[in-house]
């Protein structure tokens, strides 16, 4: 199942930039462990914003929920899920 996910991440002002650091990097870690997985299929910064478009490539709507509540930044983010389905007009193969 394809899913487009959009994160706003929003950390308090008043969080220590030692602390947001920490969690940056194991959210680092943790996303392109699921990267490599061929779960996170793609990842886009949107431009002038702390947010990203993504893609993700899972068997379940719990599987997606499971792996979004296990982002480190989850606690700081707006999170807005679609369900994605193949188009009939689409020409490419790979895109289900």
């Amino acid at each position: 199942m394809l899913f487009q996910v959009r994160m706003d991440v929003h950390l308090p002002v008043s969080m220590p930039t030692d602390q947001a650091n920490q969690i940056k990097s194991v959210e680092k870690a943790y996303s392109q462990e699921l990267q490599r997985q061929g779960k996170w299929r793609h990842i886009w910064r949107i431009t002038g914003q702390y947010s990203n478009i993504s893609i993700f490539d899972v068997e379940s709507n719990e599987e997606l929920h499971t792996i979004l509540q296990g982002l480190p930044l989850y606690p700081y983010m707006k999170i807005e899920v679609m369900a994605l389905n193949r188009h009939p007009s689409s020409v490419r193969d790979d895109d289900s």
